[in-house]
């Protein structure tokens, strides 16, 4: 279940499903928007920026009622289909990482806009881990300790745990961990 963030401004409320979404690399990510308002219209208008910290916003596309207009540099990686105001990032990089800004303007007797961000987080599936032992061979009960190296080539928060029969080992006189 979602909670739901609601940017009013007017007669137009704009829904985001969170203002931090996480995706997978390599994957789709749908960013789910969702608007209504009270009046009547004649258009929609509804335009997404992409803004990394430090940095100006950059226009990705927009739309008016069923005409999308993309940034050319970017139309095969983003998808909007009007007048839905989701967008869909595909497929995502580790480049993509940052806030996403949708406005919504709506024409009719005026006009009324509102806004919303959503920052997206990149995560990069865990590599499957390799295990390296010091000494590499032989016996170790005459030698006295034995070194178990553990690495993954990708992954983004890599969290180890050694287990010993199925339970967790701790750090004690047997183990150290580094």
């Amino acid at each position: 279940f979602f909670h739901f963030y609601a940017g009013i401004c007017s007669a137009l409320k704009l829904t985001v499903p969170s203002h931090t979404i996480h995706g997978i690399e390599g994957q789709p990510l749908h960013l789910t928007i969702d608007y209504n308002f009270n009046a009547t219209a004649s258009e929609i208008q509804i335009i997404w920026l992409f803004e990394r910290p430090h940095n100006n916003p950059k226009y990705l596309l927009g739309s008016v009622n069923q005409t999308v207009v993309p940034d050319l540099e970017y139309q095969h990686k983003f998808t909007l289909t009007p007048p839905n105001a989701s967008l869909v990032i595909n497929p995502l990089h580790m480049s993509d990482e940052g806030n996403y800004i949708v406005k919504v303007n709506v024409r009719g007797n005026g006009t009324i806009a509102a806004s919303q961000k959503i920052q997206v987080a990149v995560d990069v599936p865990v590599t499957k881990p390799i295990v390296h032992t010091e000494p590499s061979s032989g016996v170790v009960e005459f030698v006295g300790n034995i070194t178990l190296k553990c690495t993954v080539s990708k992954g983004t928060r890599v969290v180890y745990q050694w287990m010993k029969n199925g339970k967790p080992l701790h750090a004690g006189p047997n183990y150290t961990f580094s």
